[in-house]
């Protein structure tokens, strides 16, 4: 939304309150368009009890990027920053049975907990997580050859400029055409 002048943007609230109506929508439209799921939902009481910062994707986001790698027909995809793998899940579900998933984690703990969630949604068959720093992991799939027909960027967020830069230079075999990439910009 665009503001053009100071009593506008007072008009819309603080930020705080901002926050608390967008996450209400957020709510509302899940609430509304998502079915229950025991598995995700478990995922995420293991990552609130494991101490994981409350940062993974909403619902309906997580359907959304699910719906890309269908519509996309995704084979492979790349997920920069996994944090307990409740979007690994979303993306990893999208793919056929001879699909791949590669999600890059920084952090140890938060791998450890990404594996196991990922292991109750039965995916460890088709994901792959890989501990490093995402910079390093990237020069690695390159020197692998790797090649994704989408990526999902949600990592350290100064890092997005050089992780967006790698992405177009990793384009699958559909070209530019057949890829789509995912980049969440901001933690709110």
């Amino acid at each position: 939304m665009f503001v053009s002048d100071r009593n506008q943007h007072e008009q819309l609230g603080s930020s705080k309150e901002r926050n608390k109506r967008w996450t209400d929508v957020d709510n509302y439209l899940s609430d509304l368009l998502i079915a229950h799921d025991p598995i995700l939902e478990e995922a995420l009481q293991n990552n609130a009890t494991a101490g994981l910062p409350p940062q993974d994707i909403a619902p309906n986001q997580g359907k959304l990027l699910h719906l890309l790698a269908r519509i996309q027909g995704a084979r492979t995809i790349l997920e920069i920053g996994t944090l307990g793998g409740y979007s690994t899940i979303w993306l990893a579900r999208a793919l056929p049975a001879d699909g791949r998933l590669i999600t890059l984690e920084s952090d140890p703990k938060h791998a450890e907990i990404a594996r196991a969630n990922i292991a109750c949604a039965g995916l460890s068959d088709i994901v792959e997580v890989r501990v490093g720093q995402a910079l390093d992991l990237l020069k690695e799939l390159d020197a692998e050859n790797r090649r994704f027909d989408m990526i999902f960027i949600d990592a350290d967020k100064p890092n997005n400029p050089e992780y967006f830069k790698w992405a177009l230079q990793t384009v699958g075999c559909k070209g530019y055409d057949g890829f789509a990439i995912a980049l969440v910009t901001n933690d709110n």
